[in-house]
């Protein structure tokens, strides 16, 4: 219960702005400059934040066109971005904190033909690795559009986050915008759906599966300053920390593993408190593995 208090109040934090509600326009003050943590559009009229995804593809588009010296400011700010949090929290945006992770927890719990769903060749491996590097890196990076600018790929034409909070938010403001509406939209409405009916199924698939951002936070959960950690003298092997994993991580060996979205449900159910959460000191030998 704790959690979803965290993830209630991150949602609003994310989504805080409400003057959209005068003038049905999306928020551009000063902390449009700083990214929220979670999977968040910043076009949504209630964002107070910008998406990390989009400042990291913005940055990369800007290479093609902008000298070094001004976008020296943006490379520290992202690379710190992503060094701080990753390191101190890792996957525990997702799931304390990501907006969207909340709404996948919130459409599982609706009753329905529930089911872990597998690809052919464990191509479920690979899939958030295909996303981040061909849509939020190379195609930012090097196609550009016909006057000579990049597109935010993951952004405009993937995005589940964006689809609602961008896409139907605005035009539920502005139903002008329903005649400006063309393929795309079509298209991203087709994979929100398809997404959302997944996430129905399978606990958190955008998650597991296709979430370019969680796939950068998950790369720190072996090495971040606050992480999960086994006294193995403690654990008698009784899996049942593996029975209550959301993402069937095969524990307790796969505890830091980069798909652990920090629920902490293992540690809470074991009854012989193997499993401990600890903030990581390099100088200090410990008994725990990590």
């Amino acid at each position: 219960m704790k959690r979803k208090w965290f993830q209630l109040v991150s949602t609003f934090v994310h989504n805080g702005y409400v003057g959209f509600l005068a003038n049905s326009n999306i928020y551009t003050g000063f902390l449009k400059n700083l990214c929220g943590p979670g999977l968040n559009c910043h076009s949504c009229p209630a964002s107070l934040f910008a998406c990390p995804l989009g400042i990291l593809q913005n940055f990369l588009i800007s290479i093609r066109i902008l000298p070094w010296q001004a976008l020296i400011g943006s490379f520290f700010y992202i690379l710190g971005f992503f060094l701080f949090f990753g390191l101190f929290l890792g996957r525990f945006i997702c799931g304390w904190l990501c907006p969207f992770g909340f709404l996948q927890d919130l459409i599982y719990k609706i009753p329905f033909f529930k089911k872990q769903i597998k690809f052919p060749l464990h191509i479920e491996n690979y899939l958030k690795f295909i996303f981040l590097i061909f849509f939020v890196i190379l195609l930012p990076l090097f196609i550009i559009n016909e006057i000579g600018y990049g597109i935010l790929w993951f952004c405009k034409y993937i995005c589940p986050a964006g689809t609602i909070e961008a896409g139907y938010f605005n035009l539920f403001l502005q139903p002008s915008l329903f005649f400006l509406i063309g393929f795309v939209f079509y298209l991203k409405t087709f994979i929100l759906v398809i997404v959302l009916i997944l996430c129905l199924i399978n606990f958190r698939f955008f998650c597991k599966n296709l979430c370019p951002l969680g796939l950068i936070y998950g790369l720190f959960n072996k090495i971040g300053i606050l992480r999960l950690s086994l006294i193995k003298n403690n654990c008698n092997s009784c899996k049942v920390c593996e029975k209550v994993c959301p993402v069937n991580l095969s524990l307790p060996e796969e505890i830091n593993s980069i798909e652990c979205i920090r629920c902490l449900n293992c540690l809470k159910i074991c009854p012989t408190k193997a499993i401990k959460l600890e903030i990581y000191k390099p100088y200090e030998i410990s008994d725990c593995q990590t």
